[in-house]
């Protein structure tokens, strides 16, 4: 992986090759932190008041001081500066700052990092798979947007192996929650259905503009627990993400899907589309 040349850290931008973080920030020592990930298209962040506001909603449940706005969105423009980046992948990363070798706090002061890279496009759709551990709806994270993705991190490589893009999770009642990066949407009898948030899901930004998107365009979206045997037999479905948008299911767990032809896909796609058409902050 070629890394971006510059990085900011704590108000400055620096070399990424010079780049140094505390070994006792709480970050690295017990995943204490939260995070935004944003896509930035013709040179600006695309919905940063909304990925602020989750900030620093996680950033509260965690008791971590969030940045205000205006330094938030100024980090995150000088760093595609510095790296000359347009169309680019933006990571905002909060941690707690240094503390002691173990669970609790020193006292030191957060620690903000933001980084930047090209902006790759998804092939057309992308298949996914179940794993066999779940979420826990809840658990002391459940909805926060936390750094510590070590079940994301397991479950992606499972499905990686074989052959899946996405690792898929069931929550402890048996229904259906969201995957390792993404919200999921499925369509049974002509009908898009999609986990709410108590099923342990994460509040993602882009499931909020689909669903906002659905309504202006008169799609019905039904928000209630699924079953995750409902995975197998649904007609189509798609994921969501801030980089992905809505992005059609070619494969379940190797049951095939319609993928991009999918019609009620197709329609919440460009509803999607036309709904964040032209608007920086919808």
């Amino acid at each position: 992986m070629n890394l971006p040349a510059y990085t900011w850290i704590n108000g400055r931008i620096v070399s990424t090759a010079e780049a140094r973080i505390s070994p006792f920030d709480h970050g690295i020592l017990v995943g204490d932190g939260v995070f935004e990930t944003l896509v930035a298209r013709r040179g600006r962040p695309f919905t940063p008041t909304r990925h602020w506001r989750r900030l620093v909603a996680s950033a509260q449940a965690m008791n971590i001081t969030p940045p205000e706005f205006d330094a938030y969105l100024s980090a995150m423009l000088a760093t595609m500066q510095a790296n000359d980046l347009t169309e680019a992948r933006v990571r905002v990363t909060l941690t707690s700052g240094d503390g002691p070798l173990g669970s609790d706090r020193g006292e030191s002061p957060p620690t903000m990092t933001v980084a930047a890279t090209p902006l790759k496009p998804w092939p057309p759709t992308d298949t996914v798979m179940t794993v066999p551990w779940t979420r826990n709806e809840r658990g002391a994270l459940a909805g926060i947007k936390s750094i510590s993705y070590g079940d994301n991190v397991r479950a992606l490589a499972l499905a990686h192996g074989e052959g899946a893009g996405e690792a898929i999770f069931a929550n402890t009642r048996d229904e259906l929650c969201e995957g390792t990066g993404t919200n999921i949407f499925i369509v049974a009898a002509g009908k898009v259905h999609t986990p709410p948030l108590s099923s342990g899901c994460l509040a993602g930004v882009t499931r909020a503009l689909v669903l906002e998107a659905c309504a202006a365009a008169g799609i019905a979206v039904d928000e209630t627990a699924i079953p995750i045997a409902m995975l197998h037999t649904c007609d189509e479905a798609f994921l969501t993400s801030s980089t992905r948008d809505v992005h059609p299911l070619a494969k379940i767990d190797q049951r095939p899907m319609p993928g991009v032809s999918g019609a009620i896909t197709q329609r919440v796609a460009r509803a999607f589309q036309d709904f964040v058409a032209g608007r920086d902050d919808p």
